[in-house]
């Protein structure tokens, strides 16, 4: 009898939230997004969608080539900006921020960087998203609006060295604080948790000649504790990790979207089957048991132990 219960109650909770789930916001013409890093990848495709359905999107791009391009596939109700967002008069009534550019490199064993390689990744990651997202607000505030972070399940498992994995760490307490902060104010505040998928930021060429380089400036001593070796497991690992990634990209879009439009946005969303998968339950494992499983695939140094 109670199994049988159970499983009723369990059913309707989840037809209660697909139902919830699948009620949009309205107005959808006359609400403005911004969306940081639309050069390419996520922030390319999010920006063509959400201007398909009908919002005015500001589009910040790197590079005034790619802000061409994306004009030159979108509706004029896009309009895009050169990083200086905030000077934007366009966005007087902005309701939705997608805080999307970030970079991946350097990245190595944290003993091969120096300082300034982790403030390089922190500058764009995090310390790039927290100012954008502090200047606008008070807009988004008004509005009642959204604000969705691009985090990674690197912000859940850290698996190599560098400022990438510390800046998603940054990002996803960052922005459980302003959910809180802003929930009384109606402004919904979720993250999205992707996994690998192939943006050109997990591209093996690049990653490998960076590597590459990271180690060429080592001292002689260091070399030698780490061996040639590594840099050649650092090459495969890599070459496997984008064989493995999703070339689906609309999977993360579509979680922004979601959280852009939905009714009742989720505070958190993983995209990818690695994400869902595998780093998610690894995040819940004992520190033995990831490292454990995540040192499978790591590297061993010259001078390690066995």
């Amino acid at each position: 009898m109670w199994p049988y219960v159970v499983a009723a109650l369990l059913g309707l909770f989840l037809l209660r939230r697909w139902h919830r789930e699948r009620q949009t916001v309205p107005g959808l013409p006359d609400k403005h997004v911004l969306i940081t890093g639309c050069d390419s990848g996520f922030g390319n495709l999010l920006a063509r969608q959400l201007d398909g359905q009908g919002l005015r999107v500001l589009a910040a791009c790197l590079s005034e080539a790619g802000a061409e391009q994306l004009r030159a596939a979108t509706s004029n109700r896009l309009q895009t900006v050169l990083l200086d967002v905030t000077s934007s008069q366009s966005i007087a009534r902005l309701w939705g921020l997608v805080n999307n550019a970030g970079i991946a490199t350097p990245c190595a064993p944290n003993e091969w960087l120096t300082k300034e390689d982790f403030v390089k990744v922190l500058d764009v990651n995090l310390v790039g998203l927290v100012e954008v997202t502090l200047s606008l607000l008070p807009l988004i505030r008004r509005a009642r609006g959204r604000v969705v972070n691009m985090s990674s399940v690197m912000g859940r498992v850290s698996c190599f060295g560098g400022g990438y994995c510390i800046s998603k760490y940054g990002v996803e307490a960052f922005s459980d604080s302003l959910r809180r902060e802003l929930r009384p104010f109606g402004v919904q505040v979720s993250i999205i948790e992707p996994g690998g998928f192939r943006t050109g930021m997990i591209d093996p060429k690049p990653l490998v000649k960076t590597f590459t380089h990271l180690w060429e400036r080592l001292p002689a001593e260091t070399q030698a504790a780490y061996g040639r070796h590594y840099l050649d497991k650092f090459a495969k690992t890599t070459s496997l990790a984008h064989r493995l990634s999703s070339s689906h990209l609309w999977h993360v879009t579509g979680a922004v979207t979601h959280a852009l439009l939905s009714r009742c946005p989720r505070s958190r969303y993983a995209a990818g089957w690695d994400a869902r998968l595998l780093f998610l339950p690894l995040s819940y494992c004992p520190a033995w048991l990831s490292d454990t499983i995540l040192g499978l695939f790591q590297p061993v140094p010259a001078n390690g132990m066995p």
